[in-house]
């Protein structure tokens, strides 16, 4: 798999800037390094998209050791199939609608990285898919050493996160 791909699928940009700018006005954000909404949780479990539920595990190499360490509890992203119910009138439902025409989905989020901040060094047990909604030219990720810019422009991209990416 390359590390970045972009697919042929897009969506409207002004949809996707209007909807986030009307969550931002609306919804309590969970704030950890990553702030963030679940779109998506496990049918009839609303805190299955709450608190810690944002973050899933993930993998590092926190020292000099070089070894690596389980982060965060392990999610089973196929139970996450039901769309948030405070969510189900925006454009969000409509591309997770489209999506899952191609790709079965697990969670669903909206996350927000804070200006001059970036993520540790680390991997993901899944690829991903991302919608890049706001961004500006140095905003790039760099994955197993290649750096890309994901322009904000409705394009939808899959990325290698089994690799160390930031």
């Amino acid at each position: 798999m390359k590390n970045f791909k972009k697919i042929p699928i897009t969506f409207n940009i002004e949809e996707l800037q209007s909807a986030t700018n009307e969550l931002f006005t609306k919804m309590s954000w969970k704030s950890h390094i990553v702030k963030g909404l679940c779109m998506t949780q496990i049918p009839g479990d609303p805190s299955s998209a709450d608190g810690d539920k944002l973050r899933g595990v993930f993998y590092t190499k926190p020292d000099s050791t070089g070894e690596e360490v389980q982060r965060e509890t392990a999610i089973d992203e196929s139970h996450y199939t039901e769309f948030v119910e405070d969510f189900k009138n925006t454009y969000f439902k409509e591309v997770y609608d489209e999506l899952t025409k191609y790709y079965k989905l697990g969670r669903v989020r909206l996350l927000l990285k804070e200006p001059r901040s970036t993520l540790s060094w680390h991997r993901d047990p899944e690829p991903r898919l991302h919608i890049p909604i706001y961004t500006n030219p140095g905003a790039i990720m760099v994955i197993d050493k290649r750096a890309e810019h994901m322009p904000a422009d409705g394009s939808v991209w899959v990325t290698n996160n089994i690799k160390y990416h930031n």
